[in-house]
């Protein structure tokens, strides 16, 4: 299928049909081959990181939270700094996966799947860090639910991190079904191709008894559907409910309006870099592609570039706020901590990953050459976390209690949990690209199918193994 259309019509590339679809896919679940040295050391890393978050996870329920490097009055540090970053990191695989998809644009089809793993993954890496900082999460999380009690104790409702709880767990919830409900079609493709009793067994019985019928396909949109809508809102309402645990507060540089509208574009800007981060590899190692083409990378250029501005903006109103609110505090700590002292590096750092180097996306050429976008998805994914960190931990160092004020200084276990977080986040990644389908094989289909004006493709008499790559 030589394809002469302009870059933003081609979404598919290659000599395209559905065996080869399913042979470039399916063939990553179902032939080891496929999985290279690339895997192994990722997989690897990931798996030594893991027993890293282990180690530590051990280390900081014997001994505490003192392990940290929290201090009043910076009682929040890297562990509240980590969870903002890593539920930012999943918001992409929602938007692309929800919203896109109730927006009926075609270009999400290659990436919606690995997107939306992306999201459980994050967000379990994120639950980690508000249990682990209650100091002992074995009793501290049975009073975050409103379970009923001889003691008449019931949470704070009217608390922004109570409200952290719900949203996070509907998130995840939502997040795992609305993945779990997409992957069902592919893996009655993997059962009808794998040929080991094993593989079909555990992979009939994920597929709970898919047969493809018109009941089946009318019954499995519905819920999809209903899904997506559900998880739509979520975009907007969870980053948002994690903003108001600062913009609710009193201290200096917290309390502003603007931090919902902020949070939700920085998230998606974090989380759209990752899947970028993610893309190339998988397409460059698999010979995917024909099928994650220069138009998925494109438009993912464009909306980190669109979701940067919106975080430029963002910047640009805490400096007002602090300038025009005449508020001593406010003004104190954006002058004297985030524009001088011993931690504007960490702000002006953010202004040249965040709103500097994304502006390269403005260059046609930069938003399809892979270099440049691994660099500029590196790059924001450092400066979303250095975000976090002038926003929490910076805005904590002067307290209202002047004797109080004193720095503030990271560990090694603080820097230990964050790389295991990292390497079992990593883990999770390769262990689904190794068992599960990576790309929507049926949406795929159906896109090919539209592509050649709802016409199905020839079969060729024989196509070799592994086309497509």
């Amino acid at each position: 299928m030589a394809d002469k259309r302009p870059l933003n019509d081609v979404m598919i590339t290659g000599e395209q049909n559905y065996r080869s679809i399913d042979d470039a896919i399916g063939s990553l679940v179902i032939d080891p081959k496929r999985h290279k040295y690339p895997w192994y050391v990722m997989a690897t890393l990931g798996f030594l990181g893991a027993n890293v978050l282990a180690a530590t996870v051990t280390w900081l329920v014997y001994q505490g939270i003192g392990i940290w490097g929290n201090n009043w009055p910076t009682m929040w540090s890297f562990d509240i700094v980590n969870f903002v970053w890593w539920i930012g990191i999943g918001h992409a695989g929602t938007l692309i996966s929800a919203i896109l998809l109730l927006m009926r644009q075609p270009w999400r089809n290659s990436i919606n799947r690995f997107a939306e793993a992306m999201t459980i993954f994050a967000v379990m890496c994120a639950g980690m860090y508000p249990l682990l900082h209650t100091g002992r999460p074995w009793v501290a999380a049975y009073w975050l639910l409103p379970l009923p009690n001889i003691m008449g104790v019931w949470p704070q409702f009217r608390s922004p991190l109570m409200w952290d709880v719900f949203a996070v767990s509907t998130y995840f919830t939502i997040s795992l079904l609305f993945w779990f409900m997409g992957l069902i079609p592919d893996f009655a493709t993997i059962r009808d191709k794998s040929t080991g009793r094993v593989r079909k067994v555990v992979y009939g019985m994920l597929a709970m008894g898919w047969r493809g019928s018109n009941r089946h396909w009318h019954r499995y949109e519905q819920a999809y559907l209903l899904l997506a809508g559900l998880s739509t809102p979520l975009v907007l309402s969870v980053h948002s409910i994690v903003s108001f645990d600062f913009a609710a507060g009193i201290v200096a540089g917290w309390n502003i309006t603007v931090y919902p509208p902020y949070f939700v574009a920085g998230a998606v800007f974090a989380g759209f870099a990752m899947v970028i981060l993610f893309a190339i590899p998988l397409r460059r190692w698999y010979g995917l592609s024909d099928l994650i083409t220069l138009r998925h990378l494109d438009w993912m250029a464009k909306i980190t570039l669109a979701t940067g501005l919106i975080v430029g903006y963002g910047y640009m109103c805490e400096a007002f706020y602090a300038w025009y609110s005449a508020n001593p505090f406010d003004y104190h700590m954006s002058v004297y901590r985030r524009y001088t002292g011993g931690y504007a590096w960490a702000y002006w750092s953010l202004i040249l990953c965040n709103v500097v180097i994304p502006q390269l996306f403005w260059i046609p050429k930069a938003r399809r050459t892979e270099s440049t976008l691994l660099i500029v998805a590196v790059v924001v994914n450092i400066g979303m976390w250095l975000e976090r960190f002038v926003i929490i931990p910076m805005a904590l160092l002067d307290s209202y209690v002047p004797s109080a004020s004193q720095p503030y200084y990271p560990t090694f276990w603080d820097f230990a949990m964050f790389a295991g977080t990292v390497g079992f986040f990593t883990m999770m990644m390769f262990l689904f690209i190794r068992f599960l389908p990576v790309i929507n094989i049926f949406e795929v289909k159906d896109l090919l199918y539209k592509i050649l004006g709802g016409k199905a493709p020839p079969l060729p008499a024989e196509i070799p193994a592994g086309a497509g790559e």
